[in-house]
């Protein structure tokens, strides 16, 4: 039996951390998923994969440029294209700012018709969904927000929490 942790069955795929990116099985695209701060060496880790895959940063800011890269992936190469979706996390640990961003990303790609996603992110799209008005608020209040906004960089979580203020996706390999 292949380990249920890959989440091999399904097109979309949501795991945290480099544990997770681990887990996922092998896919042509992986996202990066960090709503507030940078996630090089994930992405760094992602891109140096033996299978080379397309790799991008995705934030609330890029959700759905970086959903419509992925699609202009998948139309490429002409089938179905798996598409791993990996969370930074707080030191890969949850970070609620991140699964909003992945519900935002997992509700851009609904929208485009890619919406065979794993059980741990619909439940991230549909958390989204909801809360879209509040995104302002959830990221300040979260752990990582309370953090930068104590080290005076209040700034930076209230344009992390700007929907698709970035037209443009992030890709850093593939």
């Amino acid at each position: 039996m292949t380990d249920p942790r890959s989440q091999s069955t399904y097109q979309v795929r949501l795991a945290w951390g480099a544990e997770g990116l681990d887990d996922l099985a092998a896919a042509p695209v992986v996202v990066i998923v960090d709503a507030i701060g940078e996630a090089d060496d994930l992405a760094a880790r992602a891109a140096a994969a033996s299978h080379g895959p397309a790799v991008f940063v995705a934030s609330l800011r890029n959700a759905t440029a970086t959903a419509r890269a992925v699609y202009d992936v998948q139309t490429t190469s002409g089938g179905r294209t798996a598409i791993n979706l990996v969370l930074a996390g707080d030191d890969g640990r949850f970070a609620v700012e991140d699964y909003l961003a992945a519900g935002a990303l997992g509700d851009a790609l609904s929208a485009l018709g890619i919406d065979h996603t794993a059980p741990d992110l619909a439940v991230a799209t549909e958390g989204f969904r909801p809360l879209t008005r509040a995104l302002k608020h959830l990221l300040s209040a979260s752990t990582s927000g309370l953090a930068l906004a104590d080290d005076g960089r209040r700034d930076e979580v209230r344009a992390a929490a700007e929907l698709d203020a970035d037209a443009e996706a992030t890709r850093v390999a593939g």
